[in-house]
């Protein structure tokens, strides 16, 4: 089989042996898989990572232990927990200090013709969510972790800051709660999908200082924790969905004389996530600026760099 290989920088096309399977796992056969922004950071040097990337996907299981699982479409949560320790037993085993993530830490990825994951893991695709939508179902996932995380009541004013591909569906999945969004952005093309969404949307030249109770981070640059946090007001509370490879330098002064709380985010439950995908209430395929074999997985990497690119998929064909 071919998969994809990043390091030092470098995106390459390998010939692999097919994993082997073991107990209680699921032999995947990659259908189409998502480049996401934590992709690109890893090709950068984040996690010192070499291997083969790739978290965001649909797949068909072509083995399992499961039979229902057999032929049918999937998606995968990406946090392997070892299931005993005490953050497990809390339920929460994507704090697993020894869980392995795929295609980030630990976990050959999806960016492969086939590849493996515990039957745990895995969610079947409702029939009625196309592939191009179902390949949103981890992002939309993390975007759905802010609503249970922080308890806005309905109607809230939110700001979120970035145009980018969490941002928007940060934007989406936050005004289909019933809460007032304010997107801030670099990309007119981009704030128009927005738009589209009935979001307020607007350009991030100068952004409002101390107006807004809850503000989401979702920039992916360095510089906008801080923008964040000036938009926030006193005892408001600022959202971090940005992961970045090299560190952040933070003047605490306002954090803490405006006694702001900052919540970090990272993953979300999946459940929510396909249930809002199956009801069609976020259409995420509008983000999609381009389809590449996955045999070409370099040139997918460089538009996916560029600004101007929203979603990049890698089709197995």
């Amino acid at each position: 089989m071919i998969a994809v290989h990043i390091e030092r920088g470098r995106v390459e096309i390998r010939r692999k042996p097919w994993p082997r399977r073991r107990r209680r796992e699921a032999l995947v056969r990659l259908i189409t898989a998502g480049i996401c922004n934590t992709d690109l950071e890893l090709l950068e040097g984040y996690y010192n990572f070499s291997g083969t990337p790739g978290h965001e996907f649909v797949g068909e299981v072509v083995e399992a232990d499961d039979p229902a699982l057999v032929g049918r479409r999937v998606v995968g949560e990406i946090n392997l927990p070892c299931g005993r320790c005490a953050w497990c037993r809390r339920g929460l085993g994507r704090h697993c200090p020894r869980r392995t993530v795929l295609g980030i830490a630990g976990r050959p990825g999806a960016f492969s013709e086939y590849f493996t994951l515990p039957e745990a893991n895995l969610h079947l695709v409702p029939d009625a969510v196309p592939n191009d939508r179902a390949v949103f179902t981890e992002p939309v996932a993390a975007a759905c972790e802010i609503l249970e995380q922080v308890r806005m009541p309905k109607g809230s004013t939110v700001a979120v800051i970035g145009d980018g591909k969490l941002g928007l569906l940060v934007a989406q999945v936050l005004n289909v709660a019933g809460h007032k969004i304010h997107l801030f952005g670099k990309h007119e093309n981009k704030l128009a999908i927005a738009r589209a969404a009935g979001i307020t949307a607007r350009l991030r030249q100068a952004v409002p200082t101390s107006a807004y109770q809850w503000v989401v981070e979702a920039t992916g640059r360095a510089e906008g924790l801080e923008e964040a946090v000036r938009m926030a007001q006193p005892r408001g509370t600022v959202v971090l969905k940005s992961t970045l490879h090299e560190k952040v330098p933070v003047d605490t002064a306002p954090v803490v004389v405006n006694e702001i709380t900052l919540v970090g985010s990272r993953c979300g439950r999946f459940e929510p996530a396909l249930r809002l995908l199956r009801q069609g209430r976020i259409r995420p395929e509008t983000m999609i600026s381009a389809r590449v074999p996955l045999r070409d997985a370099p040139r997918a990497f460089r538009l996916a760099a560029r600004r101007e690119s929203l979603k990049i998929l890698l089709d197995a064909g």
